[in-house]
This record gives structure tokens, C-alpha cells and sequence, in this order.
């Protein structure tokens, strides 16, 4: 009893050192909250009209960041669905079997009813052994979370969240929000604090808020940018950060283009179709998390094609899901047929036209 009593209070210990993080952004915004409302605006901004319109502004960029922030903290990353865990008898089966090929032989036999085209970098089914099921395309095994995500991104300590395709979009927008918090704040600060160096400004602590506020605020602006644009071009890309730094490998080899269809429709993949909830901290991904739209022209030769641009996962799998998301047999086909009205390249565009031509390709990328 006391190994296992003793590894439950590590754990515990654990779960609250990984929200110190996030305690710590919480006090970072509250302060400025403080700062810049009470003592800024209030305190120290003597034209009504002037403070009127910054508190405004303020108000509605600070909620947005908040619920932003609040959406990709506490949205649970999904797992995958049964249809991709092994059964008590493919797991028995695989035990009795001598590591190694035989073992693959197994997975393939199971992974042929699935969408499944990525491979190991050894050409092997991509199979969990913790979660005992096999990967889905852009599938990963998380080591904080101690579970296999759907289309993770990262594990940000930042949010204590694994970033991945039910929070990515909320991701994004907390970027965005973020950075436009802090350059508001920076903008809007700038002349007093030029006033605080000019000896301007009345000898109160509204002073030192306001030079710590645009201290704080210009370079959180810089780091936030960097990882925002980095974002925004995988976005366009359609690439995670994990396909990043590992090109996905399927059948044919490497590829690190295999899942961009054109910029648009990256775009969409993410965003989804509605322009209205584009800004907005809703879910509105396409897809179902499990298979995904790719570019490439060549089929698998183990996996059956899927006529009409419709999704391989059965009936069963698609009503299985833990999020609100549109089931791919519906977005997947929208998304390859489609015309884009803009584009990345003339290359983007001839994948995309081939990409059309062969509908049923779904892919996932490596563990």
C-alpha cells in the first residue's frame, strides 16, 4: 500500500505544480487589470472622453482574451474513439505474440478497417502501447497527459492543456487576443509613460503602474508576435508543431506537405466555414479528429479508397464523438472540392486539384 499511496501523493503534487504556470499568467492579468483600468485610466487620464473610449476598448478585447484563454485551458483534449482501441481478444492475441513482425501483422490486419496511412519511421503501424490502441493520423501520445490526443500540437504549461483539435482554434484566438491586449496597452500607455521620464506626471503610484504597465506590456507583445506568426504560417501550412519538427511518413516516404490542400482550406480546416465564428472562442474545426483530407495523389495500397469523398470511419465512430465537430464525410468532401478563392502557390494549387481528384485519402502523422 504505501508504493502506491506514495505515487498518488507524486501525482498529486504534480497536478498542482503543473497550474503554477497558470497561476502565475492569472496574476499577471489581474494586475494589469488594475493597473491599467483603475490607475491609468482612472487615476491618472484626465480628459473623460479619452478615458471613456480606452476603457471601452479595453473591456472588450480583455473578454475576449479571457474567454479565449478560459476555452483553451479548460477544453478536454479528445481522445480517440473505440473504434481505433484494441479489443480484449486483439489484445490477448497480440501478448501471445514474439515482438516484432508477427505483431505487425496483427496491427495491420486490424488497421485495414481504419484510417489509417501514416506510418513509423520504420514503416510499422503506429500502435500505443500505454493507451493499447492504434494511432489515429496526427495522433500522439502525451507524457504529461498520459494519453493519446487527437492531433496534438503541444502540451502547453502555459494553459496546463495539451493543445490539440478540439482547442486549437482557441489556441489560436488566445494568441491573438493576447497580443492584442498587450499591443493596446503598449499604444495606448506610450504617452504617459513618455510623461513618467519627462517628470510629467503627479508623484503617486499610478506612476510606477504605468511604467511597469508598458515594461510588462511591450515584451510580452514580442514574444507573443513571434509565436503567433509562427502559428499562423502552420496554420497555412497545415502542419502541427510536432509535423513541424517530424515530417509525417506514410506509405510512399516522407512528406511534410501531405496534409496542406492550398491555403483557404487549411485555413477552414482550422477555423471552419462560418466567417461569424472565425473570432469567436467556439468550436467550429471541420472534421472528426480521427482522419484528415490530404493532398496526395497515390492511394494507399493497404487501405480501401472511399468513393464519393466519403469518410472511412463507420456510422458508429462518427456518432461516437466527444466534441461537436462536423464529421468529415460531410467537411472533407467541402474541403476537396471546393474552389479556393485565394491561394498560397501554383504548386499549393496543383495539389489541390489532385487532392479533388482522389477524395478518400485521409492521413495521420508520426508518434
Amino acid at each position: 500500500m504505501a508504493p502506491s499511496g506514495s505515487r498518488s501523493i507524486k501525482r498529486g503534487c504534480q497536478r498542482v505544480l503543473y497550474w503554477i504556470p497558470v497561476l502565475f499568467i492569472a496574476l499577471i492579468v489581474a494586475w494589469s487589470y488594475y493597473a491599467y483600468v483603475l490607475q491609468l485610466c482612472i487615476e491618472s487620464i484626465e480628459d473623460t472622453g479619452e478615458k471613456v473610449v480606452y476603457l471601452l476598448v479595453y473591456h472588450a478585447i480583455f473578454i475576449m482574451f479571457v474567454w479565449a484563454y478560459w476555452q483553451t485551458i479548460f477544453t478536454r483534449p479528445v481522445n480517440p474513439l473505440k473504434e481505433f482501441h484494441l479489443s480484449y481478444s486483439d489484445k490477448e492475441l497480440l501478448e501471445r505474440e514474439d515482438r516484432g513482425e508477427s505483431q505487425q501483422e496483427i496491427l495491420r490486419r486490424i488497421a485495414k478497417d481504419l484510417p489509417i496511412y501514416t506510418r513509423t519511421n520504420s514503416g510499422a503501424i503506429r500502435f500505443c502501447d500505454r493507451c493499447q490502441l492504434l494511432k489515429p493520423d496526427r495522433c500522439h501520445h502525451c507524457s504529461v497527459c498520459d494519453k493519446c490526443i487527437l492531433k496534438m500540437d503541444h502540451h502547453c504549461p502555459w494553459v496546463n492543456n495539451c493543445v490539440g483539435f478540439s482547442n486549437y482554434k482557441f489556441f489560436m484566438l488566445f494568441l491573438a487576443y493576447s497580443l492584442l491586449y498587450c499591443l493596446f496597452i503598449t499604444a495606448t500607455d506610450l504617452q504617459y509613460f513618455i510623461k513618467f521620464w519627462m517628470n510629467g506626471l503627479p508623484d503617486t503610484q499610478a506612476k510606477f503602474h504605468i511604467l511597469f504597465l508598458f515594461f510588462s506590456a511591450s515584451m510580452f507583445s514580442v514574444s507573443l508576435a513571434s509565436l503567433f506568426i509562427y502559428h499562423c504560417w502552420l496554420v497555412c501550412k497545415n502542419r502541427s508543431t510536432l509535423e513541424a519538427v517530424r515530417a509525417p511518413v506514410f506509405r510512399h516516404g516522407t512528406d511534410k506537405n501531405g496534409f496542406s490542400l492550398g491555403l483557404t482550406k487549411n485555413f477552414r480546416q482550422v477555423f471552419g466555414d462560418e466567417v461569424k465564428f472565425w473570432p469567436v472562442p467556439v468550436f467550429s474545426s471541420l472534421g472528426d479528429g480521427c482522419s484528415f483530407p490530404a493532398c496526395l495523389v497515390n492511394l494507399d495500397p493497404e487501405q480501401p479508397s472511399s468513393p464519393s469523398g466519403s469518410n472511412p470511419v463507420s456510422k458508429g465512430a462518427a456518432e461516437g464523438r466527444q466534441f461537436p465537430s462536423k464529421p468529415l464525410r460531410e467537411s472533407q468532401s467541402r474541403l476537396l472540392t471546393s474552389t479556393p478563392s485565394w491561394s498560397e502557390s501554383e504548386g499549393a494549387a496543383d495539389k489541390d486539384r489532385k487532392g479533388a481528384s482522389n477524395p478518400g485519402i485521409t492521413i495521420e502523422n508520426e508518434a
